[in-house]
């Protein structure tokens, strides 16, 4: 047993071989391509809903509230319950934390396949994603985390090396990429909820920067600003980790 977790430890802890320059660029190709495309984001963005309502359940216990459950439905939205105070900082923690956990989780992937530790990121993954099912308190969200988890699960135990590598570059671009957009679709609702005068009319929204605003008292705006400027940074910082760690790898 003991022979068998050291094993496993090695594994997870040691460096992997990376793969080509190209490959690494072709996944960003891949997962951009999935993000833009519509019929392929409608199904993708489900992963991307598991990130950001995983980190409002991260976020609450953190902070000391009490988590009660994740929903995921069919539409790929979310929404995570907690008890607690309704205001105060770790209510503001808690709902600021769902856009940003995405592109976060995204540099942090990053960072690890940098290293050239492709295991260890792909079993953050799925601890992460463990945790998360703990949490689930619905059939769809239950098939939707155990279908994630399998996927990974199958690369991580089945795959040679260098799928393993690809698949990893892949999962992380998506995080950053797909960080970004609903950023984007929450200000484009947003315009058109003040368009149809349902923000101006003082009904307010259920979005997390409109609740936010009535957390803060700074404009939803400006929160989906903040969300937008961190993705972006994100993506970036990502970006750079990724493709000049092997711009001087050996041929």
């Amino acid at each position: 047993m003991l022979s068998l977790l050291q094993e496993l430890w090695d594994r997870v802890s040691g460096t992997q071989p990376v793969p080509p320059v190209w490959v690494v660029a072709a996944s960003g190709v891949v997962a951009l391509l999935v993000v833009l495309d519509s019929r392929t984001w409608r199904l993708a963005r489900n992963a991307i809903t598991i990130a950001h309502e995983g980190g409002h359940a991260l976020a609450s216990l953190l902070t000391g509230r009490r988590l009660d459950g994740i929903r995921l439905h069919s539409d790929s939205s979310g929404v995570t319950y907690s008890r607690g105070r309704r205001d105060g900082p770790g209510m503001v923690v808690t709902s600021a934390a769902g856009y940003i956990t995405p592109p976060l989780l995204g540099a942090g992937a990053a960072w690890l396949l940098a290293s050239h530790h492709v295991t260890a990121a792909l079993w953050l993954l799925l601890v992460l994603l463990a945790a998360t099912f703990l949490a689930i308190r619905n059939a769809y969200g239950v098939l939707a985390v155990l279908v994630t988890v399998g996927a990974v699960l199958a690369v991580t135990w089945l795959a040679t090396a260098a799928v393993q590598a690809a698949f990893g570059y892949a999962c992380a671009w998506f995080l950053l990429l797909g960080g970004v957009r609903p950023v984007i679709e929450l200000h484009r609702q947003r315009r058109r909820d003040w368009r149809g005068g349902g923000l101006r009319s003082g009904r307010g929204g259920m979005s997390d920067a409109d609740q936010l605003a009535r957390l803060t008292g700074v404009p939803g705006g400006v929160w989906v600003g903040v969300f937008l400027l961190i993705g972006v940074v994100a993506l970036a910082l990502g970006a750079r980790l990724l493709l000049p760690a092997y711009a001087h790898l050996p041929h």
